[in-house]
């Protein structure tokens, strides 16, 4: 007879036995849905052959859910003050009121920069700055009329989710109260910034005092149900786990499954050169190039068609590695952005603008299309 009923000794033939499923089992199924929270565990943990299988699979996924049009958007970035009540471990940004380098630019200064990126093509400004003692919600809102009296047509990409929480605080109103206010001034959308790792153990570490898990959760949501649209990021390669990588990434899609309200994702690896993290000798010295491309590849297979922008920071990359990131499940390489001062105080080697000439290089070398992009990824045009 036949030899397959010895195959599993004493399981019976109609059952079948609870096999771990292999790496290419599960890269399989993932071209077809979205990957588990326990897959992605195991995805990001691949070395050699499957490492990069996991790659390839990210990159046929990007295919079929955005095609090969690589987009990029001109704006510019302005940080309003550097003066922050803030603590947090990885940024070398921060000054405290009357130390050297403090500033805080006022209405009119950010009024008329606005005017010189939007004179200069920029469609987008990006507006963040530092938890100064004397900001609050009226403060942004005043920025925000300001803006919008001068230049109407220019859409305000400002505040992170630890501003509209400072801000609102400091104005007694509520979040809710505060970013109908803002969107009324005229904010399109907002940074889901502040993010870093939604995790409040390595919160407490990292940034404590900062907003914790849920309070960033909650500023979100509201702001998705205000009609105010975010990105979403996390700042990664510090103290934290794979496995608080992945939970961090679930949260993000437990949020987009309910609101729908995230325009892009975009992983921003910790910049250890300045941070006093590091310098502590608290937290790792970033990420490695293997660890960047298998947490891209993972993000793609695991938001599926709920989130399909994935962006790449060149600020933060270098743009030789982030074309590599393109081959990776991204399909955004970010902004022009003139003016960034964050990741430059951190020790980010690249820029502070690069023409768009440059991007377009990086992305024709690929063979794939370069596009111009708004905010929101309504208009995109193929270059």
């Amino acid at each position: 007879g036949s030899m397959s009923g010895v195959l599993f000794i004493g399981i019976p033939m109609n059952k079948t036995p609870d096999i771990e499923p292999t790496i290419e089992e599960i890269l399989n199924k993932a071209l077809e849905k979205p990957i588990s929270r326990e897959e992605a565990l195991k995805l990001i943990e691949t070395t050699g052959d499957e490492y990069q299988a996991l790659i390839r699979a990210a990159d046929r996924r990007r295919q079929e859910l955005v095609g090969d049009e690589v987009t990029y958007i001109k704006n510019w970035n302005i940080n309003f003050t550097d003066i922050c009540t803030g603590t947090c471990g990885f940024c070398a940004f921060r000054k405290d009121p009357g130390q050297e380098g403090a500033y805080f630019l006022d209405v009119d200064e950010i009024v008329q920069r606005t005017r010189t990126a939007w004179d200069d093509g920029a469609v987008e400004v990006c507006i963040q700055g530092g938890l100064h003692p004397d900001v609050d919600a009226y403060f942004y809102e005043k920025i925000l009329l300001g803006i919008k009296e001068e230049i109407p047509d220019i859409h305000i990409h400002a505040f992170s989710p630890m501003e509209i929480f400072y801000g609102a605080s400091q104005a007694e109103l509520t979040l809710e109260e505060t970013l109908k206010m803002l969107k009324d001034a005229g904010l399109g959308s907002m940074p889901g910034t502040a993010a870093e790792i939604l995790n409040d153990d390595v919160r407490k570490v990292i940034c404590p005092g900062k907003l914790t898990t849920s309070q960033w959760v909650e500023v979100i949501e509201t702001a998705h149900q205000t009609g105010v649209p975010t990105t979403c990021t996390m700042m990664y390669g510090h103290v934290e786990s794979t496995e608080h990588r992945v939970e961090h990434l679930e949260i993000l899609r437990n949020i987009q499954k309910k609101t729908k309200g995230f325009t892009e994702f975009v992983p921003l690896t910790f910049m250890h050169y300045n941070a006093p993290l590091y310098k502590q000798g608290i937290s790792i010295p970033g990420t490695t190039g293997t660890e960047d491309l298998k947490l891209y590849a993972v993000a793609r297979l695991m938001f599926g068609d709920l989130l399909k922008n994935i962006q790449v920071s060149w600020v933060k990359l270098g743009f030789k590695f982030a074309q590599v990131c393109l081959t990776a499940g991204c399909n955004d390489l970010g902004g022009t952005l003139g003016e960034e001062n964050i990741s430059r105080s951190a020790g980010a080697q690249h820029g502070v603008y690069t023409p768009p000439e440059e991007l377009q290089r990086i992305i024709r070398d690929l063979d794939r299309i370069p596009a111009e992009r708004d905010t929101l990824y309504k208009n995109i045009r193929q270059l």
